[in-house]
């Protein structure tokens, strides 16, 4: 079972003439470089970064005056009124409203606390597989502020999207409490507080499965957190803000959640139809399309296991004649793993094809690209190929996570990115 609470954020200060903190707002940190940082802080210097991005890059732990100085800033701005630190425990909704190939979608989620559990032992899973990286520079600044500054993303199955409908009778028609513009998306806030609502939330939520769809190291630096505190404090009483972490969740089938593919480019790769053709495993045809934006939904009547690769000026598209082909090869991974267009790319045509027929045996370098066209642009730019996806759907993942198994590295971008600014979350109160 899941369990989440309601928590007193930390956030920025509103009224019902101020609720657009736009300029505040900004991107998940791991996604920024100097030059953002810089960018939005010109914008404005209360902007969040100044606080959840002390130390650049974020890679491994900087000095520790970066992260008291953080922490510094943000009690000045809660005194000075920038800030404000909510009296009373709150589920808070948020909603972002986007248009991505000219429809309109909302996203509606919630900001709660989430219960840490180790992975395998209780309701909440790791998606896929995350690079390799420190978390030390998170959890520096989780020491030093004893807040959660950013959230992980949260996806729980719902079919029928009760919990955010019970959460749209309480928010009602009422205005916002913030509400702020990041790119394109739309941000909107609400705080419910009402002690019934939270508490059939809570109990709707209590036996749903959280997968996580981002923030994997965030996650795994709240649990190192938690066991720093309890080899200063001992064993904390299970209701210590410590053993849970901030969390947006979402339902698995709510119409706003949209799964895009993450390309990926081969530099210095070049692949040819007649190399693809000699190998009897694969079936191999002419995508006939007028650009690179087209070949995903190209790809959809060739089934999940299609894939589609540049060749020339033109696209192949590029699948196993039998769906069983990963079957002998990835015996040690489940079925609905072995089923994925991804997993066919990276077991077969990468390790099988690629790296011993055109890379002398030596794994090539992947570079990972979200949109189609740049990703078509960098291959010929670099003289290699890309390797163009289907998006993954939320019925594979759930299959994969649900064996117990992972799937491959970025194998979903969840779009849009959640905004970083909206709510902190105390770990002292």
């Amino acid at each position: 079972m899941s369990e989440i609470r309601p928590f007193p954020g930390i956030r920025y200060a509103t009224g019902p003439d101020r609720k657009d903190i736009s300029s505040v707002l900004a991107p998940p940190y791991d996604v920024l470089d100097q030059a953002d940082k810089d960018a939005l802080l010109a914008r404005d210097p209360h902007n969040f970064v100044a606080i959840d991005l002390p130390h650049m890059p974020p890679k491994a732990a900087g000095p520790i005056p970066a992260y008291t100085d953080a922490n510094r800033q943000m009690r000045a701005w809660i005194e000075d009124g920038v800030m404000v630190h909510d009296a009373a425990p709150a589920l808070y909704v948020y909603h972002q409203t986007f248009t991505h190939d000219g429809t309109e979608y909302v996203r509606k989620m919630f900001f709660a606390r989430l219960r840490i559990e180790k992975f395998g032992e209780g309701s909440v899973f790791p998606h896929e597989h995350t690079f390799g990286g420190p978390k030390e520079d998170r959890l520096a600044l989780t020491k030093a502020t004893t807040c959660n500054m950013s959230p992980i993303f949260g996806l729980y199955p719902d079919a029928q999207n009760v919990v955010a409908a019970r959460l749209e009778q309480a928010i009602g028609s009422a205005a916002p409490l913030a509400e702020g513009r990041l790119d394109a998306t739309h941000n909107k806030l609400w705080a419910v507080t009402d002690a019934r609502t939270i508490a059939d939330v809570t109990g709707l939520m209590a036996d749903k499965a959280m997968y996580i769809a981002d923030g994997h190291h965030r996650y795994g630096t709240a649990g190192l957190y938690r066991d720093w505190l309890v080899s200063l404090q001992g064993e904390l009483p299970g209701d210590h803000p410590a053993n849970f972490v901030l969390c947006v969740m979402c339902g698995m089938e709510d119409p706003g959640l949209l799964i895009l593919p993450t390309h990926r480019v081969l530099p210095g790769v070049e692949i040819t139809g007649g190399l693809l053709r000699e190998d009897t495993q694969l079936e191999v045809a002419h995508l006939p399309v007028d650009g690179p934006e087209q070949v995903p939904a190209a790809l959809a009547k060739f089934g999940p296991l299609a894939v589609a690769v540049t060749a020339g000026d033109g696209y192949l598209m590029v699948r196993p004649r039998e769906e069983t082909l990963l079957d002998g090869i990835a015996a040690d991974h489940s079925v609905a793993w072995r089923r994925l267009g991804l997993a066919f790319l990276h077991a077969y045509l990468l390790d099988k094809v690629v790296t011993p027929k055109l890379c002398g045996g030596q794994a090539p370098e992947i570079r990972y690209i979200k949109a189609a066209a740049p990703a078509v642009a960098e291959a010929r730019e670099t003289k290699g190929c890309a390797f163009l996806l289907q998006a993954t759907t939320m019925d594979e993942m759930r299959a994969v996570c649900s064996a117990g198994d992972l799937m491959p590295q970025k194998s979903t971008f969840f779009y849009p990115k959640l905004a970083s600014g909206l709510v902190v979350n105390p770990l002292d109160a």
